[in-house]
Parts: C-alpha cells; sequence; structure tokens
C-alpha cells in the first residue's frame, strides 16, 4: 500500500512539473506581467478532491521547490510559495464548507494565489503602490481559476475511481 501511495505521488509530482514546464514554452502574453494560466494547478486540484489535503499540500511544495531549482530562482520559488500557500488555504476552507464547485474552489485558489503574490512583492519591494496592480491579478486568477477548475472537474471525476482502486489493492 505504501509503494503504491509513493508512486502515485510521483507520478502527481512529475506530472505537476511537467505541466509547468510546458506552460513556460507556450507563448502566453496578456499584457499584464506574471500572468499564467496555471497549468501545475490542476494537478493540485485533483489530488486535493482525490486524495486530500496533505497529499494536495505535499506535491504542491515538491513541485514549487523542484520547479524553483530547475528553471527559475530563489525570488520565484518564494513568490510561488506564498501564492500557493494562500490558495491552499483559502481552497480547502471553501472545499470543507461543501458549498462550492470545484470550479468555484479553483476560481477562488487562482484569485488567492495572486493576492499572495502582490502581498509578497508589495514587502520584497517595499512600496504599496503595487496594490493598484490587484483587480488586474484578481481578473486573471478568476480566469485561470474557471480553466483550471473545468480541467480539474473533467479529470477529477475520471481519475477519483482510478486512484480509488489502485489504492484498496
Amino acid at each position: 500500500m505504501k509503494a503504491k501511495k509513493t508512486a502515485l505521488y510521483g507520478m502527481f509530482l512529475a506530472l505537476a512539473l511537467v505541466a509547468g514546464y510546458i506552460e513556460r514554452l507556450i507563448p502566453f502574453n496578456p499584457g499584464v506581467p506574471g500572468v499564467k494560466l496555471g497549468l501545475a494547478n490542476v494537478v493540485t486540484m485533483v489530488l486535493l478532491y482525490t486524495m486530500g489535503i496533505g497529499a494536495a499540500l505535499l506535491i504542491t511544495s515538491l513541485r514549487i521547490l523542484l520547479s524553483g531549482m530547475l528553471f527559475g530562482s530563489g525570488f520565484a520559488m518564494v513568490y510561488s510559495a506564498a501564492g500557493a500557500l494562500l490558495s491552499i488555504l483559502a481552497m480547502v476552507l471553501l472545499k470543507k464548507t461543501e458549498k462550492f464547485s470545484l470550479t468555484g474552489v479553483s476560481v477562488a485558489g487562482g484569485v488567492f494565489h495572486n493576492v499572495g503574490q502582490i502581498l509578497v512583492a508589495i514587502g520584497v519591494l517595499e512600496t504599496r503602490s503595487l496594490i493598484y496592480y490587484l483587480p488586474l491579478l484578481i481578473l486573471a486568477g478568476l480566469s485561470a481559476g474557471i480553466v483550471t477548475g473545468l480541467l480539474s472537474s473533467m479529470l477529477t471525476k475520471r481519475l477519483n475511481p482510478v486512484i480509488r482502486e489502485s489504492l484498496q489493492d
């Protein structure tokens, strides 16, 4: 059982890293610096809804650390970690209420991810004027959250039985 769970975690981590890398290759420039599609967050959502909070936190943390070391920088890791922490906190709280769809939870995750990153940027750059950038980031988080949520919903419906079955054997 432990070996199967470890193998699943490894596959999800690899998927998250590949999704993040592919996202870097897609020429996506909406005119707002730092805005991304958030493809790796599909993995986080699937984990949150199939394997739980612990798995989502672990794989997201490892993804941030490894992708920062492989493709980014220390600053990139700090911004990603702040966004991910606030995002996962919001998603877990909304998921627990059972009043929001997976897509609704994903939208909150996208928005709070950007809020976390702008808060870190305000602290690092020591300027509150970046707060004016927040409405654009909220719109970007809303849009990315919808796309991520719809993809995650489709994948979760298909993968949930497979994951549960593989962990029971």
